[in-house]
């Protein structure tokens, strides 16, 4: 039998480290949000499955090098999602939260942006494609593991995804026409 997400960050993220409360709070937060667009839009999804998805989105931060929010990891940041999706399965996780991981990075990533930005992933495309996974990968770009950890203003995420690319702008403008509840 699988382990419960809360087994799962407990085995990876150990209480009293500065990694574990910046992925709790995180998490949470993007857990609140992408529940309460869920409720406001109808959405017909499991909330058990939008919290557990939204809490295993970031489980790969871990084994990236990202000294900022604690994690001394190896590998580069942007490998997160995937790395964390192989974790996942490795673990025996439904392969629906394994696809949120592997896909919530920016507002999705194409084979062509990695080959076109030089992006140390592997070729492929990973690009959120459920609604569950379009919406914990919205959800997520409100909310940073760095700095104040408040919620964004709408206008910052949009910046933010400017600066990827014009298609990432587009895919995550498309997400914000599904998921938003207000105007900013």
């Amino acid at each position: 039998m699988a382990l419960s997400y809360q087994e799962i960050i407990d085995k990876y993220y150990p209480p009293g480290t500065s990694r574990r409360v910046i992925l709790m709070r995180h998490c949470s937060q993007v857990a609140d949000l992408a529940l309460e667009i869920a409720c406001k839009k109808c959405l017909r999804l499991p909330p058990e499955d939008i919290r557990e998805a939204a809490m295993l989105h970031d489980i790969g931060i871990f084994l990236t090098s990202a000294v900022d929010i604690g994690c001394d990891g190896d590998e580069p940041y942007i490998m997160h999602g995937v790395l964390g999706a192989e974790l996942l399965r490795k673990e025996g996780v439904s392969e629906q939260y394994a696809r949120v991981a592997e896909r919530h990075t920016g507002a999705g990533i194409t084979a062509a942006d990695i080959r076109q930005q030089g992006l140390p992933l592997p070729i492929g495309d990973y690009v959120p494609e459920s609604t569950l996974e379009r919406l914990v990968c919205y959800a997520d770009k409100f909310y940073s593991k760095g700095g104040d950890m408040k919620r964004k203003p709408l206008d910052r995420v949009i910046r933010s995804m400017e600066r990827f690319s014009p298609d990432t702008l587009e895919r995550f403008m498309d997400m914000h026409k599904e998921f938003s509840i207000s105007d900013g």
